[in-house]
């Protein structure tokens, strides 16, 4: 049967209880895309995150790269690997995106986008890595339901990436953050990402439910690009993301 957005609760999570030591910290530097207009305290909380993705990169060190070298996620196959061994590393162009869980339906409907865009980066000579929460096995019930592409399909059931970079997390960054009104302009779009969609994506470890993503461009081993989700659905946009690498010279 064919899953409807109201069949769904937002912001689509099973149900779990709110842990007493996860809050949602104060976020120094923002971003957010570019037309969401909802209601005033949106807006405030929008024009309030209106800073460059350059500025965002000032939260990482210029060693980054290298440090996350080490980090090891799992294939969706679930065979283990490294980052450091996703893409080139001397000059190789890389578009690592971090989704919040294999069982969240906004995240269906990002890796949908991700897919319809992967011929661009392909041209573009631009690798995309996509990760999610959870493990391999949740990992290829989204490449064979959405479906996506399980060469492009990453497991972080240990949330080892996610942690790497501080990505938020916490029961208010999930259900209550104002960043997440986002996804209402984006309904149709949803709708259709999660024609196929099945709550057995959802991490075993119902924690993991609580993570938000984020997204980066890596040229070798140099940050180009770095957004953190705001909330639930609150996704990179897309046409900054190619800007950065249609920017860079791919040799």
């Amino acid at each position: 049967m064919a899953t409807t957005l109201q069949s769904l609760r937002f912001p689509f999570h099973p149900s779990i209880t709110p842990p007493n030591s996860h809050t949602y910290p104060s976020s120094t530097v923002h971003y957010t895309p570019k037309s969401n207009t909802f209601n005033s305290s949106f807006i405030a909380t929008r024009n309030k995150r209106l800073l460059s993705s350059r500025a965002l990169n000032s939260e990482y060190s210029p060693t980054v790269a290298e440090n996350l070298g080490d980090v090891s996620i799992f294939t969706a196959a679930g065979e283990s690997v490294l980052f450091k061994d996703l893409w080139d590393q001397e000059q190789g162009i890389a578009v690592v995106a971090l989704l919040r869980h294999f069982g969240c339906p906004c995240c269906w409907e990002l890796a949908s986008t991700l897919k319809e865009s992967k011929s661009r980066f392909d041209a573009a000579g631009v690798k995309l890595i996509a990760v999610g929460v959870g493990a391999p096995n949740k990992a290829r019930i989204l490449a064979e339901r959405l479906p996506f592409p399980m060469d492009c399909l990453y497991a972080d059931p240990d949330r080892k990436a996610y942690n790497f970079f501080d990505l938020y997390y916490g029961f208010g960054r999930t259900f209550f953050n104002p960043a997440s009104a986002s996804v209402l302009s984006r309904f149709d779009a949803l709708q259709k990402a999660v024609k196929n969609y099945t709550i057995e994506a959802t991490p075993d470890d119902r924690s993991g439910v609580l993570q938000q993503g984020g997204m980066f461009v890596f040229r070798g081993k140099e940050l180009l690009y770095a957004r953190k989700d705001e909330g639930t659905g609150d996704h990179a946009p897309l046409d900054d993301v190619f800007d950065v690498c249609c920017k860079v010279p791919v040799t």
